[in-house]
């Protein structure tokens, strides 16, 4: 059975940090492209970062710089370093592993971002 599991979400107010984990159980990770999306109410989800089986990275529009992702072979896990938050960083954030045509999805975690 595949899971992965996040974890790190919570209330943070604006200029504040969180740190994101997701832990995976069920693949052989290393193989998989691991991915952070996250969806704002009433908005389509939207790409935060990759991290490749190489861990090359990618970053959504304007996030690099603020947002670091990296991976843990050996752990499992997947993480997400979140600075400098802001109000519009706001949502559900999911992690989703990907290999060809296999794709999972966590069931996401709630990062609320005060004014």
């Amino acid at each position: 059975q595949v899971r992965l599991v996040e974890s790190g979400g919570g209330l943070v107010q604006a200029g504040g940090s969180l740190r994101l984990s997701c832990a995976v159980s069920g693949i052989v990770f290393s193989w998989y492209d691991m991915g952070w999306y996250r969806q704002a109410p009433e908005k389509q989800r939207e790409l935060v970062a990759v991290i490749s089986s190489s861990s090359s990275t990618k970053y959504g529009d304007s996030l690099k710089g603020r947002f670091t992702v990296s991976r843990d072979n050996a752990k499992n896990t997947v993480d997400l370093q979140m600075n400098s938050l802001k109000p519009e960083d706001t949502g559900v954030y999911y992690c989703n592993a990907v290999l060809r045509l296999d794709d999972y999805w966590g069931q996401g975690t709630q990062v609320t971002v005060s004014s």
